[in-house]
């Protein structure tokens, strides 16, 4: 049997091979057979990464003698020889996962040299600088990724030695034998560090980096990427061994990262950075602050004008957006990657939509392109532009959006903030990997170096959130945990806010508004209504809620929840003295006086969605949510109490006294053990049916009255938490002779429907009984989650859920993604057994899952109608729904 090939030379893939090659080896390979400039090299696989985990860290067999043969093969085409003193071939040792994970991951440039590989490399350059300066960052990254030495250890030595030439010195600044200084001390640092003498044998060092890459797809940064990105942890990352190109050899040498259309606003024009003299990771880390694109026809035409062509030839040939990072030595561009590359939202639905009318996609690829999450960035708030804002200091626009929150300059703090709910913004002087945690907490990210393709500034466009990079004008000291700027300080848990569409910093909170929908979005969206089955319905209590879902495409209402309501600071105390009357006459007086409020709630959300149904719940909550805490009332109690033993009472107080003992009597007769599991629901229905009749009453009014001036009204009425037949049974007849009542005094006839929420496995599972009564049927997915596993919501996901999902117990939060395999089930059947009984039975979902990709491709292959979801998840539901039809056509196939 042949052996397992764990290596392959860049000629031997493409970019077919991506899961095998990760995508910057499959990139890479692409590009080499096309017959593009690209080094010499070759890829070690995922299948390796995972085998080396697997094994406790131990090469697979076989792996690291194909290693050294693809290595005899990459110094016959680059002319060098690996670990020779006369002619010696350096190589970069870089990660590539099969999905992109920028930064994520590990890389060590320049490897292979040493003091004998040094003086061979002066003897052919001539140029002793450039040697010692890669030599120094070879240590420098070796000491950090594969010796695991504090990286700030060796930037100290380097600030030291920057600052003998000036307060704005850059690392091009310092001589020979300053780097040659250097590169002793960070050796001695690595030794001091780690008991460990630096490694001399190249074929050591390359050993070394090799398990130090497959590591660190296991690192903290990189699980914590792929948690919050979905992203399996089984996949593993290639290794890419690169023959050295150097962009550091002078001004006729450079390096950069571009994109062939800008991933910011999704323009098409070509969009990077790169700096001359320097090394990719200068560009990538933010050391330095690099120049745009553009620049660089004037300082290399020749090599600027050839990589146009290779950009053009690029997108052309993989249909979409890349990602490229080069380096020019000595006037010779060479490529070093191509992948898809990141993008905002924004930019994202920008860019398929003009590929499409290019001629370079189908529709089908536009819509299947977008990730229906990332749609939430072009729903973020931005600074009202009519508000005044007092500028700190201005950087560059990395990501689009905005966010106010307290300054923080450490990761660790800023994730342990944003885990307790508070707004925080990251200051740093330039993100690394390691910042990770904190960034995925943070509300948004501004630092003082780097430019628009650092570290911060791609994660932050990946996450959707705000980032401001390279703002030069920051003076950032983190022992004091305070920065400066434009002669003010800023001290950790001060307010700030950042616009990361034009890059200013500003003092304090700022007004933000609500974003529009784009031209481009409204295109793409248009060819998703094509695709999908699924209707797309919203949550909404209010008109003003309405009219937001209908602005946003929604096509009727699936949630109006009528209790929000009753919570309105006029309505309340009348809510309040209807719970307390002591008849239902007295109470009768008090629903007459909430009658005309909820007819006048109902009419504007008719309005607004003229032409469209609108199902709207009956009262659900138990009634003691309308009084105030018993703790607090309890509280307020001992507190009046106590002030009249000691003869400190007035009058006012004496009332105040007898009103808060009648609530508390009244709050302690509802109180319940199990409130969500109490009387609720159709049960507080049937056992104070005068509350539901009045809701009845205002709904029929209201759609008759509309009606009347021309408004196609389409009220559905929903009956939450049946669990019987019986149940609904009784309600639904009384509820629907008042109906008919209403529509007689009005002299109008509606359309309407009568329905119920399946909140209860029970009416899951007594579906076709339920069916012979009810028109329509939504899914209540919160409080069915609930029952179905019973859980509390609440109380799981702050006492255990969280760990459940962390430790693998369960796939994800049955909260935000629905669980398909035990409420799916009863959905299913559900559904099936309506059906049986009720062909044209209307279904739907009106939980927090109607706005969840995952869970609306459920509803979509359970032939739900439609999913309800919050006004501004509609877009989403939308793409997604479209989706959901284009992969059932493709598992048809």
């Amino acid at each position: 049997m042949a052996a397992k090939q764990w290596v392959y030379m860049f000629e031997e893939g493409n970019a077919q091979m991506r899961n095998l090659l990760g995508g910057k080896g499959a990139g890479l390979a692409e590009m080499s057979n096309a017959g593009l400039p690209v080094p010499p090299g070759f890829t070690i696989t995922t299948e390796a990464c995972i085998a080396y985990s697997d094994s406790g860290e131990q090469f697979p067999d076989g792996m690291w003698e194909q290693t050294l043969a693809a290595l005899k093969q990459t110094e016959q085409q680059a002319g060098k020889k690996f670990g020779d003193a006369e002619n010696p071939l350096l190589v970069s040792v870089r990660s590539g996962a099969r999905m992109s994970m920028p930064g994520m991951m590990d890389t060590v440039l320049n490897l292979g040299l040493n003091d004998d590989t040094a003086a061979g490399m002066i003897k052919l350059t001539d140029n002793p600088r450039f040697v010692y300066d890669a030599y120094r960052r070879f240590v420098q990254m070796f000491g950090k990724v594969v010796m695991d030495v504090d990286g700030d250890l060796f930037e100290r030595v380097l600030d030291e030695y920057k600052d003998r030439h000036g307060p704005n010195a850059s690392d091009t600044d310092l001589t020979t034998e300053e780097l040659q200084e250097i590169t002793a001390r960070f050796k001695e640092i690595a030794r001091e560090e780690t008991g460990q003498t630096f490694p001399e044998d190249p074929y050591d060092q390359l050993r070394m980096a090799i398990g130090a890459v497959f590591g660190s797809w296991n690192r903290k940064r990189a699980v914590d990427y792929r948690n919050f990105h979905n992203i399996p942890h089984d996949l593993g990352t290639a290794v890419n061994i690169v023959t050295m190109v150097y962009g550091n050899m002078g001004f006729d040498s450079g390096t950069g990262v571009a994109f062939t259309r800008n991933p910011a606003t999704g323009e098409k024009r070509l969009y990077g950075e790169y700096l001359l003299n320097a090394q990719g990771e200068d560009v990538v880390a933010g050391i330095r602050t690099p120049h745009k694109i553009s620049e660089l026809q004037n300082d290399l035409p020749t090599a600027f004008g050839q990589f146009l062509d290779i950009c053009q030839l690029l997108e052309t040939h993989y249909r979409d957006v890349q990602d490229m990072e080069f380096t020019i030595e000595r006037g010779k561009l060479w490529m070093l990657q191509t992948r898809a590359g990141k993008r905002t939202a924004q930019a994202a639905v920008k860019i398929a939509v003009d590929m499409v009318n290019e001629g370079l996609i189908t529709k089908e690829e536009a819509i299947q392109r977008i990730d229906p999450l990332q749609m939430d960035q072009l729903l973020h708030r931005r600074i009202d532009p009519t508000a005044k804002v007092d500028v700190l200091a201005k950087g560059l626009n990395a990501s689009p959006g905005a966010a106010s929150g307290k300054a923080v300059f450490d990761a660790d703090r800023a994730e342990e903030l944003g885990k307790q709910g508070e707004s925080v913004i990251l200051v740093r002087p330039e993100t690394n990997p390691d910042d990770v945690h904190g960034m995925l907490q943070a509300a948004g990210i501004l630092t003082a170096r780097g430019g628009a393709t650092s570290h911060a500034a791609v994660v932050a466009r990946g996450l959707g959130k705000p980032c401001v990079a390279g703002c030069e004008a920051l003076k950032v000291d983190l022992e004091a945990r305070q920065f400066t700027a434009d002669g003010r300080t800023v001290r950790e848990g001060d307010i700030i806010s950042i616009n990361g569409s034009t890059g200013e910093v500003i003092m304090g909170e700022v007004p933000m508004i609500e974003p529009e929908m784009t031209d481009e979005l409204r295109q793409l969206l248009s060819f998703a209504d094509d695709i999908r089955r699924l209707g797309i319905w919203a949550n909404a209590d209010y008109p003003r809620d309405a009219q937001r879902a209908r602005d946003f495409g929604a096509e009727g209402i699936g949630l109006c929840r009528t209790e929000h309501m009753f919570f309105e600071e006029e309505r309340l105390p009348i809510v309040q003295h209807m719970i307390l009357a002591d008849n239902d006459d007295e109470r009768q007086l008090d629903l007459d006086k909430l009658l005309p409020m909820q007819r006048g709630d109902f009419e504007g959300i008719f309005r607004a969605m003229d032409g469209l149904p609108v199902i709207i719940r009956l009262i659900d909550p138990p009634l003691h949510e309308f009084l105030p805490s018993h703790d607090e009332l309890l509280v307020r109690i001992t507190e009046l109490r106590t002030r009249r033993e000691l003869g400190q009472f007035s009058a006012a107080e004496e009332a105040e006294l007898a009103e808060k003992e009648s609530l508390l009597k009244a709050v302690e007769s509802m109180r319940e053990s199990n409130p969500m599991l109490g009387l609720r629901g159709i049960r507080l229905g049937i056992t104070m049916p005068g509350i539901i009749k009045m809701q009845v009453r205002a709904i029929f009014q209201a759609a008759c009255r509309v009606a009347a001036d021309g408004v196609d009204v389409h009220p559905e009425v929903m009956i939450p938490l049946t669990g019987h037949v019986n149940e609904i049974k009784v309600t639904q007849i009384e509820l629907e002779e008042v109906a008919k009542k209403v529509m007689a005094e009005e002299g109008r006839e509606v359309d309407y429907k009568f329905g119920t929420m399946i909140e209860i496995p029970r009416a899951a599972l007594t579906a076709g009984e339920i069916a012979e009564y009810a028109q329509f049927f939504s899914f209540g997915t919160n409080d069915l989650t609930q029952t179905c596993f019973g859980y509390s919501r609440d109380d799981a996901e702050g006492k255990f859920l969280l760990k459940y999902v962390e430790d693998g117990i369960l796939p994800a939060n049955p909260f935000q993604t629905l669980d398909t395999i035990g409420v799916g089930r009863l959905i299913n059947i559900c559904v099936q057994e309506g059906r049986a009984v009720r062909p044209d039975l209307e279904v739907g979902i009106c939980g927090e899952h109607g706005g969840d990709p995952a869970s609306i491709a459920f509803c979509h292959e359970a032939g739900l109608n439609y999913v309800s979801c919050s006004p501004f998840r509609v877009p989403i539901a939308r793409l997604a729904a479209a989706q959901a039809a284009l992969g059932e056509a493709a598992r048809d196939r």
